[in-house]
């Protein structure tokens, strides 16, 4: 039962029920006890009723029935005007409050690492979401895999788009897609050079050769990934350089300093020089995963990572 509190002139507050408005608002409307009452689906008797116990709590008259008239009083007139303000704010805050139940208002934080986006999963689904949810406001942040675990575990983020890996107890992730991982390297490199567009090759080969990376607080599963693959091909690599930038990394490749592993993804960054083929190397992939809190019940946490399996199956 909703109530109106409405301070009185000595002080008190006095309680008013919404259905005392709308009650109220039906006779304002018709002018006619017996049609409002047809209106609100009840007899007569009781809608006059609550219309005096409606005049008692407020101390005002608020209709002038005469020769089977019925008129608003002054004081009817204002009550007419802030009534129907009050039903139409009520009417909002509950039409509101079970949309965002229902995940379709509101805002979700999303974290996503610097390469991510360039898997055509993720911006598929962020457009399909946008999509489907107009009113949700997304706030998008780059962020490394540790970086956003730690938002995570901090309540910053509400979603996370990670690298594969351990993650702490309160947290839980599932797999979206394998993101391929690929060589990097210059393409008049004499280990490549004169092989066919569709060709793999093995990391253990460029064992001796000097490599650019990411630096691990940028690209921290990307980086983490890259030494497990090399130590797995029997070698550790000889980092030259470091940037930030996948971009960068692949300039730095293209030049001649060094070789570099990055996701197959990032070949739609095009640089003149660079190539980019792929590992036979068996754990030559990275797994992307969309991680979120453990018990994380909310509506819109839960369509997003729909669309994002929907989108990644």
């Amino acid at each position: 039962m909703m109530k109106v509190v409405i301070p009185s002139a000595d002080a008190r507050p006095m309680s008013i029920e919404l259905r005392h408005l709308r009650y109220f608002l039906a006779v304002a409307e018709t002018l006619h006890f017996g049609r409002a009452a047809e209106r609100l689906g009840m007899s007569q008797p009781p809608l006059s009723q609550q219309i005096r116990q409606l005049e008692t709590l407020l101390g005002a008259r608020l209709f002038l029935r005469a020769n089977r008239r019925v008129e608003l009083t002054d004081a009817g007139r204002v009550l007419q005007e802030q009534a129907r303000e009050v039903l139409a704010r009520v009417e909002t805050a509950i039409d509101l409050t079970q949309r965002a139940q229902r995940g379709e208002t509101g805002e979700l934080r999303i974290g996503l690492t610097r390469a991510t986006p360039l898997s055509t999963q993720i911006p598929r689904a962020i457009f399909a979401y946008r999509q489907q949810f107009p009113q949700v406001q997304l706030k998008l942040r780059e962020m490394n895999t540790l970086q956003q675990i730690d938002a995570l575990m901090a309540g910053e983020l509400d979603v996370g788009l990670i690298r594969k890996r351990a993650l702490p107890a309160p947290l839980m992730s599932r797999k979206l897609f394998s993101d391929p991982l690929a060589l990097v390297v210059h393409d008049q490199h004499p280990l490549v050079r004169d092989l066919p567009t569709d060709a793999a090759v093995a990391l253990r080969l460029f064992a001796h050769e000097p490599f650019v990376g990411f630096l691990r607080e940028v690209g921290a599963g990307i980086h983490d990934h890259f030494i497990a693959l090399c130590r797995s091909a029997g070698f550790t690599p000889r980092i030259v350089q470091e940037a930030g930038e996948a971009s960068t990394l692949i300039s730095l490749a293209a030049s001649g300093l060094g070789v570099t592993v990055l996701p197959a993804s990032c070949s739609h960054i095009q640089v003149d020089g660079a190539r980019f083929v792929a590992l036979s190397d068996r754990a030559a992939s990275s797994e992307v995963h969309v991680a979120c809190r453990r018990g994380a019940a909310s509506p819109l946490i839960g369509h997003f990572t729909r669309l994002l399996q929907g989108v990644s199956g």
